[in-house]
């Protein structure tokens, strides 16, 4: 799934600047006070194995959202290879080695509402809300895919995924203004820029993936070190700690990562 957000809030700025009169403009305050004004309490620590886990409290509901961020997008593909990190985000929901079959399945078993995963330039995340009873269940879901989902992989999910990938491809493209962006990263961008291709990918390279490709994206990439960990809602730290170590701590770290 792809979300242009920066797209989004260059239209909205612009449409903003253009709806407010040049003396509105100047009282306007500057977006940099703005976002000290927002103030979201959280706590933060991290395991030996690298992996960042930051932790907001919120009681009003029984709920706790859970989302993983990878520092991996698009910008990291080789040339040849484009369109692999959004490709690889899809391979995510097809089962892990302890978590056989479609993954939204498990997520419904525990009522986990607002699910997803998101890909693009700088990132791909992956996101749950679940029931504090669930819990534990998504953690274990999040966890087995980041450390046992090489054995998941297999060339028919593969096959059947860069089939979805292309049939996402030609929808957006075909839809009113599904061109622009391609032309708008080539006005702003050169070719060879991190950021001279879309997200999306092009056919040939989407067609030409491999198992092997995949496997090494994983490697390189999914390490906990590469990786932060977001639980918000009914949780604290020192509820999430010995959870995120039962799951998460035995995940040995990665190549990369910002983290370690």
């Amino acid at each position: 799934m792809l979300k242009p957000f920066r797209s989004l809030i260059a239209v909205s700025s612009l449409a903003l600047a253009v709806a407010l009169s040049p003396a509105q403009a100047q009282q306007a305050a500057p977006v940099a006070d703005l976002v000290k004004t927002v103030n979201i309490p959280y706590q933060q620590f991290t395991l030996a194995n690298g992996l960042t886990v930051i932790v907001h409290e919120d009681r009003k509901a029984p709920i706790v959202a859970v989302s993983i961020w990878y520092d991996v997008g698009s910008k990291h593909e080789p040339k040849g290879k484009t369109g692999y990190a959004h490709l690889f985000e899809h391979i995510m929901f097809n089962g892990s080695e302890n978590a056989q079959g479609d993954y939204f399945e498990y997520l419904k078993k525990l009522g986990a509402t607002d699910y997803n995963g998101t890909t693009w330039f700088d990132r791909t995340n992956y996101f749950q809300t679940v029931p504090k009873a669930g819990l534990e269940g998504a953690l274990f879901l999040e966890s087995d895919r980041m450390g046992h989902l090489l054995n998941g992989i297999t060339q028919e999910k593969l096959t059947n995924q860069i089939g979805v990938v292309q049939n996402e491809k030609r929808q957006g493209d075909n839809q009113p203004y599904g061109l622009v962006e391609y032309k708008q990263i080539e006005m702003l961008t050169p070719p060879e820029h991190p950021y001279g291709h879309s997200t999306i990918g092009s056919m040939e390279d989407l067609q030409a993936a491999s198992l092997d490709d995949m496997k090494k994206w994983f490697t390189d990439h999914y390490g906990p070190n590469n990786a932060i960990l977001v639980l918000a809602g009914d949780i604290n730290v020192a509820e999430a700690r010995p959870l995120v170590e039962k799951y998460f701590g035995d995940i040995a770290k990665g190549p990369e990562g910002r983290n370690g």
